[in-house]
């Protein structure tokens, strides 16, 4: 969980994405609404616009990665390191059991 998602609640958050979609009509360009709204709820320019960027790829309106997507990567790969370590032991403990067998013994 990165610093901004604990220092602002996640309702704060949709809510001033939510404004920087409904008013950027409004603005010279998004930027300008999103300067001007993280004014108002407190977040910097550059997390605002990070906050946005993201829903904009949620909601498909922008491509890249969703949210939903990352979080399975990331259970994919942490899965991938278990399933990894646990072949390393498995290969350990048949190459002992195989040198038991065969009396030798590793030293």
């Amino acid at each position: 969980m990165s610093d901004t998602s604990r220092r602002y609640p996640q309702e704060l958050r949709e809510r001033a994405v939510r404004m920087v979609f409904e008013h950027q009509h409004e603005y010279a360009s998004q930027w300008a609404a999103i300067i001007s709204i993280a004014e108002k709820f407190g977040p910097s320019s550059e997390t605002l616009r990070n906050w946005v960027r993201r829903a904009e790829v949620d909601e498909g309106r922008r491509a890249g990665v969703s949210t939903d997507e990352r979080e399975r990567l990331k259970e994919l790969e942490r899965e991938n390191r278990e399933l990894r370590r646990a072949n390393e032991i498995l290969k350990s403990a048949s190459l002992f059991f195989a040198t038991e067998l065969d009396g030798r013994t590793r030293r």
